[in-house]
């Protein structure tokens, strides 16, 4: 898939069970390799967040899909209940 870079700013985030992240404010970009490395994420979804900040950078890796929404995989839930635990 090509897209321009522009066309992302602005998306819902989703993981794959449907669980609304946030939304794309930024994209994390390695210089030397040429490549997309994270996803700044804004107005996060507080349930799967526990921070103050306003924001976070999820891995580049985890997203499966990006159109009219960006689908993630579902990590995130993941990490929330191992973290709980």
């Amino acid at each position: 898939m090509r897209a321009e870079l522009t066309s992302l700013f602005g998306l819902n985030v989703y993981t794959n069970a449907g669980v609304y992240v946030g939304k794309l404010q930024d994209l994390v970009i390695d210089i030397e390799d040429q490549k997309i490395t994270g996803l700044a994420i804004s107005d996060i979804n507080r349930e799967l967040f526990d921070l103050t900040s306003r924001g976070v950078i999820i891995p580049y890796r985890w997203v499966i899909t990006a159109a009219d929404i960006i689908i993630v995989r579902d990590v995130i839930q993941r990490y929330k209940k191992r973290k709980e635990d």
